[in-house]
């Protein structure tokens, strides 16, 4: 049974309604801070897990809306970033990007001492490592056909998308936690500033959307795309292999600080941030969301029966890893406040998920307990520029 594009989306909303439903009833949820996202999308997937093992239908939708939302959500971080916040983004990004390339080897050398464990060339392990892990599916299918031809490891494909499965779950639903107990252990308060993405849970005040902000918004959401495409066109022709979400967050950022240097001192039609930040913050909201019950709706739980007792093992070691490498020294290194809290909420999406994880945890807990711009410009640096081209290195010479 195939669900096609728009019936998908159509009930990607739907779950995503059941997530927010669920969290908005369950104090313990918001209390962790666990993604609505997450709650709605996998009560998908473990329904669609029954329909397979109950009653042999193999469900598959057509996503084809996932990833247009997450390029809408990172133009809209790039909007909504004031070039002035980033000169205090240095140091901090320096620090994240040597943690996270750190921890790249940390987790590959972890990956390959449990395959040496359970009897496989340790070379697998690099599969249940960065590979899939911070990598995600993309690195993983990059890397699958080298260490099936080259290295002569039949199953590594299916190894890096089981891995990468279970990383995505685990990478959502550890980060508010992980956050919740730094925030009590340390008796961490958040800054008075406004959030630029989503509206505090304890917050009644509603912020005010009028037709013109809102439709300015979409104009600036879809220049943002169209110069973000642009620019990772012209990445491609070069030997670097980004992401295409840090186009889209390049450009939006780019077209603030222009848009900022141009306005007339009175304000001009085409630009007006005030009127336009509800708007912004609305769609960004709503793409996320919708993009990571999207991505959680497809996984298809039943691929992990083959290797399910090494992927386990694994696993658990790679997750309990990443809470402690948090809770140890990602805090301390991070500055040991609440930024440092937040990004240590978006480093187990950094470490077993993906960016977007990364992002929806930090604003889970930025919905929960208020807002964070530096951990929201520093994260999505770190993931878009330095993981990918750190990874390949990392893999490249770890698998010999």
């Amino acid at each position: 049974m195939t669900i096609d594009a728009f019936h998908g989306f159509t009930l990607a909303i739907v779950l995503l309604f059941v997530g927010k439903g669920l969290v908005a009833r369950w104090g313990i949820l918001r209390r962790y801070s666990i993604p609505e996202s997450l709650v709605g999308g996998l009560a998908c997937a473990l329904v669609v897990f029954a329909l397979y093992y109950g009653a042999g239908i193999v469900v598959s939708f057509d996503l084809e809306a996932r990833d247009a939302l997450l390029l809408y959500f990172f133009a809209a971080i790039g909007l909504g970033t004031d070039a002035r916040t980033l000169r205090h983004g240095g140091r901090p990004l320096l620090i994240l990007s040597g943690l996270a390339i750190g921890f790249m080897v940390l987790q590959n050398l972890a990956g390959m001492e449990m395959a040496r464990a359970f009897g496989l060339d340790p070379r697998a392990g690099l599969m249940v490592g960065s590979i899939s892990l911070t990598g995600g599916v993309g690195t993983t299918l990059a890397w699958s056909d080298h260490f099936v031809q080259n290295l002569g490891i039949a199953q590594a494909q299916e190894l890096g998308l089981a891995a990468n499965m279970i990383g995505l779950i685990a990478a959502c639903t550890i980060g508010g936690p992980i956050a919740s107990l730094l925030m009590r252990r340390h008796r961490l308060q958040a800054g008075d500033s406004a959030l630029e993405i989503g509206t505090l849970h304890s917050n009644e005040q509603h912020a005010r959307l009028d037709y013109y902000g809102v439709l300015l918004a979409l104009l600036w959401l879809n220049l943002a795309l169209m110069l973000g495409y642009g620019i990772n066109a012209l990445v491609a022709r070069t030997p670097v292999t980004l992401p295409a979400f840090v186009g889209c967050l390049l450009a939006g950022i780019l077209l603030r600080m222009v848009a900022d240097w141009m306005r007339p001192s009175g304000g001009g039609r085409l630009w007006n941030w005030p009127s336009m930040q509800p708007g912004i913050a609305l769609v960004s909201d709503i793409s996320l969301g919708l993009f990571l019950t999207m991505a959680l709706m497809g996984l298809r739980l039943w691929e992990l029966q083959p290797v399910l007792a090494f992927i386990t093992a694994a696993m658990l070691v790679q997750i309990a890893l990443v809470i402690a490498f948090v809770l140890l020294i990602v805090f301390r290194a991070m500055g040991k406040d609440y930024q440092a809290a937040v990004v240590c909420a978006g480093f187990g999406g950094i470490a077993l998920g993906s960016t977007a994880t990364a992002i929806a945890n930090m604003t889970a807990v930025t919905r929960e307990h208020g807002a964070a711009r530096e951990a929201f410009i520093v994260v999505p640096l770190v993931c878009g520029f330095v993981i990918d081209i750190a990874n390949a290195l990392v893999i490249s010479l770890m698998a010999g």
